[in-house]
């Protein structure tokens, strides 16, 4: 996830879809330096993409898919962290819709939308991973 490995747990977060009481990832990393968001996803192979991952942008409005090996899911987040979008599977090479109501972007692996029941209008919560969970390698949120 980025530039982010195994060596930055700290900047671990789980998100959490309020509305629909489901888990979105239980260990994203955020992207919020100039570099974590150049870098993205890029390099990362289809084994990033298991269950729970994912990417945190912010602040993001949109995001492009170029030089990755794998398709993603996208949330958009406005800054009280409600969904004013979504792109499902979208495929390597590609440049997402720009929204202009988000202020981060969420990319998660293929299909989280729709297991996680996300839509738009839905409100997520996103909140750091407690330091004993990370440094027993565990994904339980705090």
């Amino acid at each position: 996830m980025t530039a982010v490995g195994n060596n930055h747990r700290s900047n671990a977060v789980y998100v959490y879809n309020k509305t629909r009481e489901t888990f979105v990832a239980t260990e994203a990393t955020v992207a919020d330096s100039y570099v974590r968001r150049l870098v993205g996803l890029l390099g990362k192979t289809k084994r990033w993409a298991r269950l729970g991952t994912g990417l945190w942008i912010v602040p993001s409005r949109g995001v492009h898919t170029i030089g990755m090996l794998f398709p993603i899911d996208l949330i958009f987040l406005d800054k009280n962290k409600e969904v004013v979008g979504v792109e499902e599977h979208v495929r390597p090479f590609r440049i997402s819709r720009v929204s202009l109501k988000a202020a981060s972007v969420l990319e998660l692996p293929p299909h989280t939308i729709y297991r996680s029941g996300t839509q738009i209008g839905d409100r997520l919560e996103i909140s750091r991973l407690r330091e004993s969970q990370q440094a027993e390698g565990r994904t339980v949120p705090a």
